[in-house]
């Protein structure tokens, strides 16, 4: 009976379009009440120590650290860096896009951020160049999504608090899978763009003119040394990196750049504000719904379930991987993490995949899940930049979503390629020989 009142609550309340931290509290009210083994003061209390976390912390912070950065002239520069070395290329402001992406997907953490701080810069400049409105803001959601793959990363953040996993290590581990992504949405964009005729800058190339571009952009170019950096030289925490990133940014904003000031300052801080709120709401609700779980054995009963039909480990991923990807299309990333993560990590660690591993996997599942409708939100965001409607923008998404599940695929059934750096520094060499023991 709570197991049936606990998704079937949440399952009622999310397609009658209630919020879904809200959907999720309610749904986990429902089940303390017909359980009656838990007080209805019990979720008021995991709404406030839900969020009272340390590593939590870092949550705002990269927010108003990504917000700070689109207002403060870092993709600007960014992408002035870009542009001289790619954009010559076939496709070349749209490689460029990528690329800027990826920079800036290594200090906001945010997909959505991503897309709207680099989308306003290129989406104007790609359509003046020619190139269609839907294969634009398409490249552009897309090419965001890296923002959540690629360190530091919020839902990174979420799912090592949510499973106990070291964020640090999880952050390790996105580099490669997300240079990968990257790397497969830049060579589909090359030739996409070859064969409709896109051609790149004309501006022949300099040593000089790239020099300047770096040397103006240096500020920008060394902001993910200094926050990676100081993660893995031991200077600070994955939650410290946070808060030197949103100072680095008011810095580089304010002072280096000086493009923020007391007349412009306040709309990313709002921006960070109404996000922080938000994700705070659902994260309170989600530890409540995710305790629950736990009290009643559900995550137990689903992974001996899953193990009773099949004990084969690329059945079982691909199941999970299947169900990834139905429930990105219709729930944020935060709540998916959330109520997910606790029940599918015993169902994968059971079949011998490193938690580690298995929380690239949730998260790239859930990066595409950004650009999948109805949900979809860096869509929506993208359609914001373009001013224009959803629909423009869903024309030209199938060939990159197919493109980061070919990713997906690799990244799922090659361990190597997210454990490549951690086995490097011989850190998960035993756990995983355990493992597979």
């Amino acid at each position: 009976m709570v197991t049936a009142a606990l998704f079937g609550g949440l399952a009622f309340f999310i397609i009658l379009e209630v919020p879904v931290g809200i959907a999720i509290g309610i749904a986990s009210l429902l089940a303390i009440f017909v359980g009656h083994t838990l007080q209805p003061g019990y979720l008021a209390r995991q709404l406030v120590t839900g969020c009272d976390s340390f590593p939590i912390m870092a949550i705002p912070l990269f927010i108003l650290a990504g917000d700070l950065m689109g207002a403060g002239g870092v993709s600007k520069r960014l992408l002035d860096v870009a542009n001289v070395f790619f954009g010559r290329m076939a496709g070349g402001l749209a490689i460029v896009t990528v690329v800027v992406c990826m920079f800036f997907a290594a200090v906001s953490g945010s997909g959505p951020a991503t897309v709207a701080a680099v989308g306003s810069m290129v989406v104007p400049t790609m359509l003046q160049r020619g190139y269609g409105l839907s294969f634009t803001l398409a490249c552009i959601a897309a090419a965001g999504s890296i923002g959540v793959i690629i360190p530091p990363s919020i839902p990174m953040v979420i799912f090592g608090v949510s499973t106990g996993t070291s964020i640090a290590d999880l952050f390790l581990a996105g580099f490669m899978p997300g240079m990968l992504i990257g790397c497969a949405l830049i060579t589909f964009c090359h030739f996409y763009c070859k064969k409709m005729g896109w051609k790149g800058d004309e501006t022949p190339f300099s040593w000089e003119r790239a020099g300047k571009a770096i040397w103006e952009g240096k500020w920008a170019l060394i902001n993910p040394l200094i926050i990676l950096g100081g993660i893995y030289g031991g200077f600070f925490t994955p939650t410290e990196a946070a808060g030197v990133a949103a100072v680095y940014a008011f810095v580089c904003g304010a002072f280096l750049h000086r493009e923020l000031d007391l007349t412009n300052i306040g709309k990313p801080i709002a921006n960070a504000v109404s996000t922080t709120g938000t994700t705070m709401v659902i994260l309170g609700c989600a530890t409540a719904f995710a305790s629950i779980l736990t009290m009643e054995q559900i995550p137990q009963t689903i992974s001996a379930w899953i193990t009773s039909i099949t004990q084969n480990k690329l059945i079982i991923l691909l199941m999970i991987n299947i169900l990834l990807l139905i429930v990105g299309c219709i729930m944020d990333t935060t709540p998916a993490i959330l109520v997910l993560a606790p029940i599918l990590l015993p169902v994968a660690v059971s079949v011998g995949v490193n938690p580690i591993h298995f929380g690239i996997i949730m998260v790239v599942n859930l990066a595409i899940g950004f650009l999948t409708p109805p949900l979809g939100i860096n869509l929506f965001v993208a359609s914001r930049v373009g001013q224009t409607t959803l629909d423009t923008v869903v024309k030209g998404i199938l060939p990159f979503i197919l493109t980061m599940l070919g990713c997906l695929v690799l990244i799922t059934y090659i361990p190597k390629i997210s454990m490549f750096l951690l086995n490097m520094m011989g850190k998960y060499l035993p756990a995983v020989a355990a493992a597979a023991g």
